[in-house]
């Protein structure tokens, strides 16, 4: 087993990396909330994303017993640790779009 792979495939897919650098730039976001600053993830896929970083313990889910239910999420230590590395693979991106998107057309022809 990879384990740049196996953890990597988790939470570095389309939507792992916005919910993760979402709550951090929130702290502690609810559901709703979070849902509303990422409009074009569908809630299913915001769901099932939140389960898959909870389950790798990068974000901690608190529900609160009231009535409607109150459920909060936060990164944890771990969570944190990373948003560091995927601010540096953004900022990567962004000073090298141009060059990638540049030699993507020149393949392409």
């Amino acid at each position: 087993m990879c384990p740049v792979r196996n953890v990597i495939a988790r939470f570095g897919n389309k939507w792992g990396f916005l919910v993760l650098l979402n709550i951090h730039e929130h702290g502690t976001i609810r559901f709703n909330e979070l849902s509303r600053a990422i409009p074009d993830l569908s809630t299913r896929v915001l769901s099932s994303t939140l389960r898959t970083l909870e389950a790798d313990d990068l974000v901690q889910r608190k529900v609160y017993p009231e009535i409607p239910p109150k459920v909060e999420y936060s990164l944890t230590p771990i969570g944190e640790e990373l948003v560091p590395i995927i601010n540096e693979l953004t900022d990567w991106a962004t000073r090298n779009l141009p060059t990638i998107v540049k030699h993507r057309e020149k393949c392409e022809k």
